[in-house]
């Protein structure tokens, strides 16, 4: 069990914001507003007398997010995308950080999320509050889930490095936990599944949908879902119970929460080692982004999965990836600029994995962002 962070409300707009150790200021990165923290050695105000004392104000209702809160007929959306290159080090990626402007691209033409509600951390951002970094990736967590309600729709899409290392409190069926690698986890360390499960799945209410989308090795349970969709080559399914025999919940409160990653828990990307380059990084991204544009709308998660399986087989087998015309449409354009981007795509072997905070049946339930 990892122990609350400490947590203090942006003195503009709200948001909580996790305080890094022994700072006494932080500047949000969703306002920049800077929120000054009492100095815990400085000595208390006089105390006043119960005459002239003034009642705390009500503690304030959910402030709509300052990255957009449009009116939307199916409740608010909101997207956090995160793509790291890892550039100048040993661990450079080459088409993470394409992956990412084409997934908000994919969110902004083809499910209408609006453009200020996308939270982007990528080393292109000139904001340092942006850059994908272990604090960052963290704040951009709590924002997501910050505050939602019934109707809401949010999303995490992460192109970068996964990495698993040894479980000790036997929560995790496999003996590992999964993590995501933030650009300083060399100094500050990964983000392991425990947190991200404990940060934006567990919370959800009733009403709220989550889909994370992750596109790195070692992805399967990277959100610690309860149920994963074991999937065969000819489409046939069956849920795997992956809760703790401890009986620890790592479902919702009450809201949804499916995540679609790259490959398995066991699984790395061709030709690559643990953190070490690999050559097909944005695969996933890349046949996430196909199978929604060769789809009619309506399709189910199976149908998705499905999709995206067989491109990464194609590939494998030298089949290669065709872009379908249909007169140049949004999703095509996404399509040409993964191509362009630097993603290589060759040699796949990974699988792509659903799972779920509960089980449901992949081929009757549509996909919707």
């Amino acid at each position: 069990m990892y122990p609350p962070p400490m947590l203090v409300n942006c003195s503009g707009c709200r948001t909580p914001l996790q305080l890094p150790s022994g700072a006494r200021s932080i500047r949000c990165a969703l306002c920049q507003a800077i929120t000054h923290i009492a100095d815990p050695r400085s000595p208390p105000p006089p105390h006043q007398p119960p005459s002239s004392a003034v009642a705390p104000p009500p503690p304030p209702q959910h402030v709509p997010a300052p990255l957009g809160q449009l009116p939307h007929p199916h409740g608010r959306k909101r997207a956090v995308i995160c793509g790291i290159s890892y550039r100048f080090s040993r661990h450079e990626l080459k088409g993470c950080i394409n992956d990412a402007k084409c997934m908000r691209h994919l969110l902004i033409n083809k499910f209408k999320f609006a453009p200020d509600s996308i939270l982007m951390l990528t080393e292109e951002e000139t904001d340092p509050y942006r850059i994908p970094n272990k604090q960052n990736m963290r704040m951009a967590l709590y924002w997501l889930v910050q505050g939602c309600t019934a109707g809401d729709s949010l999303v995490f899409h992460y192109s970068g490095h996964g990495s698993r290392q040894r479980n000790y409190n036997g929560d995790e069926v496999d003996g590992y936990d999964e993590t995501l690698c933030p650009l300083d986890f060399e100094t500050q360390g990964m983000i392991v599944d425990d947190e991200i499960n404990a940060t934006i799945v567990r919370p959800l209410p009733h009403g709220v949908k989550l889909h994370s989308i992750i596109d790195a090795c070692h992805s399967g349970t990277v959100l610690d879902l309860p149920f994963l969709c074991r999937m065969n080559r000819s489409g046939q399914y069956v849920w795997e119970d992956h809760r703790p025999m401890s009986g620890l919940w790592k479902g919702t409160a009450g809201g949804e929460a499916i995540s679609i990653s790259g490959c398995d828990d066991d699984q790395t990307s061709a030709d690559t080692s643990a953190l070490s380059k690999i050559t097909s990084t944005g695969a996933m991204t890349f046949c996430f982004i196909q199978a929604i544009e060769r789809s009619p709308q309506g399709t189910t998660y199976g149908n998705i999965l499905n999709s995206m399986r067989t491109t990464i087989r194609n590939t494998g087998s030298g089949g290669g990836i065709s872009v379908s015309g249909g007169g140049g449409g949004v999703v095509t354009s996404v399509l040409s600029m993964l191509l362009t981007g630097g993603s290589g795509m060759g040699g796949l072997r990974q699988e792509p994995q659903l799972t779920a905070c509960e089980p449901f049946d992949v081929y009757a339930k549509p996909f919707t962002l």
